[in-house]
């Protein structure tokens, strides 16, 4: 080329210039855009990770038409709710200090739902036992308490036994103690309630019971859950872990 530059490579050149300078003036510096981004992906990861850690839970199992009455819709000002645990337990300060504490762990804990609570599983264990409706106690039981009560079932099928039971109704049902103890939170809860049992062998005769008179009887039950970490305290679920008959 004779030392000439040719026009075209020329032009080439200043072209590659103007485009190297247009990419340094926008490479490395943010678009003011950047930020908002960063925030709606963090945003939007904390609510994949919350909707993945939000099982659907039940408080204390219960028939399918007491699900608005005994579902707590939210957590009320804790001074609200500490008046009502106050006024709920009365005169009985120890149980009014295990209530609390349960409170303080998790700010949704009602007495007066968890009662409500308790009834519908008394019933439904009562029953359940009756049935031999194993998958049902083991969904309400511990697993010590479960064992008991299979056992029980197992010992009373192999003798071809049936219990003919109805349940007439709860007369009462008090709170005796409450307390949370090494992460674990624990309701003691007397029931006076009212059956018609009876137990019949192979052949259908009564051996045990009265198919027709209404019997008193109460149990002190406790039943426990885990609070111990905030995954635990979302989980409303309780369970049945001590029975005592005393009538």
């Amino acid at each position: 080329m004779n030392g000439n530059i040719d026009i075209v490579t020329l032009i080439t050149l200043i072209v590659a210039v103007v485009v190297i300078l247009k990419l340094r003036s926008v490479l490395g510096r943010r678009t003011g855009d950047e930020e908002s981004r960063i925030e709606r992906y963090r945003a939007e990861r904390a609510q994949q990770e919350a909707a993945a850690g939000s099982d659907k839970i039940v408080t204390l199992p219960r028939r399918d038409n007491d699900d608005a009455e005994f579902r707590p819709d939210g957590e009320v000002p804790i001074a609200d709710a500490e008046a009502r645990i106050t006024a709920f337990a009365g005169t009985n300060h120890s149980v009014k200090q295990g209530l609390l504490e349960i409170l303080r762990v998790d700010p949704s804990f009602d007495p007066e739902k968890f009662i409500i609570g308790a009834k519908t599983a008394y019933e439904m264990v009562v029953m359940a036992f009756a049935a031999g409706n194993r998958k049902l106690l083991k969904d309400l039981l511990s697993g010590e308490v479960y064992e008991g009560f299979a056992g029980a079932i197992e010992h009373r099928e192999t003798r071809s036994e049936e219990i003919d039971q109805s349940f007439v109704g709860i007369d009462s049902a008090d709170i005796l103690e409450a307390e949370v103890k090494e992460g674990m939170a624990s309701v003691t809860v007397r029931f006076a309630s009212q059956l018609i049992s009876a137990t019949r062998d192979a052949a259908g005769e009564v051996i045990e019971g009265d198919p027709h008179r209404i019997k008193d009887v109460t149990d002190i039950w406790t039943f426990s859950r885990d609070v111990s970490t905030p995954r635990a305290v979302s989980n409303p679920n309780w369970k049945l872990v001590a029975t005592l008959a005393t009538a």
